[in-house]
Formats: structure tokens, C-alpha cells, sequence
């Protein structure tokens, strides 16, 4: 069901973001000047190559050493910084619904994109919003406007899980919305046919988007952590299942590892970030965790 906007924010997180930087690893595309790399070639701090000089070209940036060497005139050019459009496509299928450990997937899901919003924003990168289960059910463009943020928070708090079996039809619905490339933030459970969950993967990364996948499972649901005659319910379609943990954990927790090695398969074949969460974590510990260990690859 909704909740609180409110009960997104912790501002006791959010001051520890304050010296964090979300970086693009790939060159995206932007308007305005800042701090991520973009294809195009403008006035920047970083030399990129020399051309020929052409009349009208600012004379500030003539090669006066190669044109003693060469008696030819030669224009530096440099790589422009520009600012990201970061997407985040956040799953509101039923299974987020899922609140063992007390906190569901989704208001984990939710507090998670609230402070990712936060930050990018806060760096002057725009900040764009996907809500899906079984298709597109909310978007927002990406915007670096000021009040971007109560826009993403209302928007995430109205969000209601609603039954998902088509996986396949909703990321691609979502991919078709990002626009141009930028980084993809993508936060659920990925529960679904494998075959689709990649295939709105590859069609993310065909669109050259740089993808990030923050998986979040209850520990119920990863360790079997119960014991005795207990009833599943598949919260997608309301099925019921009736058995003896005992007699079930083995072959389970042996499925659920299968099942997590091939999607961290696939994720590495297509170069993408795949960070598993657990719901008892705190939020801010995870994130801040991989933040740190994203910014010892650049």
C-alpha cells in the first residue's frame, strides 16, 4: 500500500551521501557542463586531440609549438564533462510486497531510489522515475530541476504492488522510456523468467545505457530461514504450498543458488553491476558500501 514520503528520508543517511559522487563508468550524452564524460568535444580541463585549424576557431586554443615544428596551424580540442541522466526503474510487482524481516522489498526498493535521486540530483545530473510489475505503470522524464526530488518521493510513495507475469513486455516498455544514454539503476527482486529479465537487460545495454542492478530478496525468501510445517504463498498469484521446512531446504537452497549464479552470469557477459541486498541490511550501509567500491574503479 502507499506510504509516507517522508518515511523515505532519513537525513541522517542522506548527510552521509553528502561526499559521495555517483559516477558514470561509460561516456554519456548531456546539456549541461558536469562531472561525467560525454562524446561530445567541447572546452574542458582534459586534452583530447589536435585538428587543423579552421577560420573562426578561438585562437586561445592554437598549438603555437606544433605550428613552430610543422609551420601549420592546429586547433587543441578537449572532451567535454557533461551532466548524467540517471533512470531509475524501480519493480512494484507483488512479490515486493513480500515483509518477513518487517520492511517490504518495495519500501526497501523506495528508500534505496530516494537517496540515488537524492545524489544525482544534488551533483546536478537528472533524475528520471519508472514504476513497473507487469508493465509501465508511472513514469518522469529525467529533470535536474530543483523540485525533481518531491516529484520522484510522491511518485514512489503512491506506488501500489499489483500482480506482474509478463516481465518481458514491462522492461521493455521501461527501456523504450530512458531516452538517451545514461545510467540505469534497476531495484527489485528480479524474480521472473530468466530469459526475459535478460533480454530488458539487453535491450538496456543496446541502448548503450550503463546499468545497475540492485537486486533485493527478504531473507526468508534466500535462506529458508524457517523450520517446521509452514505455507508458502506466491504473492504473484496467490497460490498456496503447505510442507515441512525440514524436508524442503535442501533442494531449495540449492535452486535459490543456482537460480542467483546464472543471473550474476549473465549480468557480468553484458558488463552489468548486479549488487545483492538483503531487506535486514540497512539501506544506507549498502548503498554507501557499493558507492565506496564503485569509486575505487574509475
Amino acid at each position: 500500500m502507499p506510504f509516507d514520503p517522508r518515511a523515505l528520508i532519513d537525513p541522517a543517511f542522506f548527510s552521509r551521501l553528502e561526499s559521495m559522487e555517483l559516477r558514470a563508468r561509460a561516456i554519456v550524452e548531456g546539456s549541461m557542463h558536469g562531472m561525467h564524460r560525454s562524446p561530445f568535444l567541447g572546452m574542458s580541463v582534459e586534452f583530447a586531440t589536435h585538428r587543423e585549424y579552421a577560420p573562426g576557431d578561438d585562437l586561445r586554443h592554437l598549438n603555437w609549438l606544433l605550428y613552430a615544428r610543422h609551420d601549420r596551424l592546429y586547433v587543441k580540442e578537449y572532451d567535454a564533462e557533461t551532466n548524467l541522466n540517471l533512470h531509475l526503474l524501480v519493480d512494484t510487482s507483488a512479490s515486493m510486497s513480500c515483509a518477513n524481516s518487517g520492511r517490504s522489498k518495495l519500501h526497501y526498493a523506495a528508500s534505496l531510489a530516494a537517496a540515488i535521486a537524492y545524489l544525482a540530483l544534488k551533483q546536478g545530473d537528472a533524475v528520471g522515475l519508472t514504476l513497473f510489475a507487469d508493465r509501465v505503470v508511472s513514469h518522469i522524464a529525467p529533470r535536474a530541476k530543483p523540485n525533481q526530488l518531491d516529484a520522484v518521493l510522491a511518485a514512489i510513495a503512491r506506488a501500489e504492488t499489483r500482480p506482474a507475469t509478463d516481465n518481458d513486455r514491462a522492461l521493455h516498455e521501461a527501456a523504450a522510456l530512458t531516452g538517451r544514454r545514461g545510467m540505469v539503476v534497476l531495484l527489485g527482486d528480479l524474480f521472473g523468467d530468466l530469459t526475459a529479465i535478460v533480454g530488458g537487460l539487453d535491450h538496456l545495454r543496446f541502448l548503450n545505457h550503463e546499468v545497475v542492478v540492485l537486486q533485493i530478496l527478504d531473507p526468508y525468501e534466500r535462506d529458508l530461514s524457517v523450520d517446521g510445517h509452514i505455507r508458502f504463498r506466491d504473492l504473484e498469484t496467490g497460490d498456496d504450498l503447505t510442507t515441512q521446512a525440514e524436508g524442503v531446504r535442501e533442494a531449495y537452497l540449492e535452486a535459490v543458488a543456482d537460480w542467483r549464479r546464472k543471473l550474476e552470469t549473465e549480468c557480468r557477459k553484458r558488463a552489468v553491476d548486479r549488487v545483492e541486498l538483503i531487506t535486514t541490511e540497512p539501506p544506507d550501509r549498502a548503498l554507501l558500501q557499493y558507492l565506496v567500491k564503485r569509486s575505487k574503479t574509475f
